[in-house]
């Protein structure tokens, strides 16, 4: 009976605009979310507004989706280094 609910309510949700999409999903992740944390919320709304500010005002240096993922995975690189030197070091603590 639960798949028989679940394929009709796919069927319901998938007639419904992307936005209302949208509103659904977070409705539903707040109905599960027991941590919901008004502050938060509100502290995340003020950081966007405040990027988005210097964006507008050419005060910060936006990067094409290339420049991201190659200093993203440089990043990844030195932190995976970092991780492999610890476990080394570990190694040679248990010897």
């Amino acid at each position: 009976m639960a798949t028989e609910i679940l394929d009709h309510l796919r069927s319901q949700i998938s007639s419904l605009s992307e936005s209302e999409r949208a509103a659904l999903a977070l409705e539903l992740i707040m109905s599960i979310d027991s941590h919901y944390d008004a502050s938060v919320e509100q502290a995340w709304n003020d950081e966007i507004v405040r990027r988005v500010s210097k964006v507008k005002k050419g005060k910060t240096k936006l990067l094409s989706r290339e420049e991201f993922r190659t200093k993203m995975r440089a990043r990844l690189g030195q932190c995976s280094q970092v991780l492999l030197d610890q476990d080394e070091q570990r190694a040679r603590v248990d010897r």
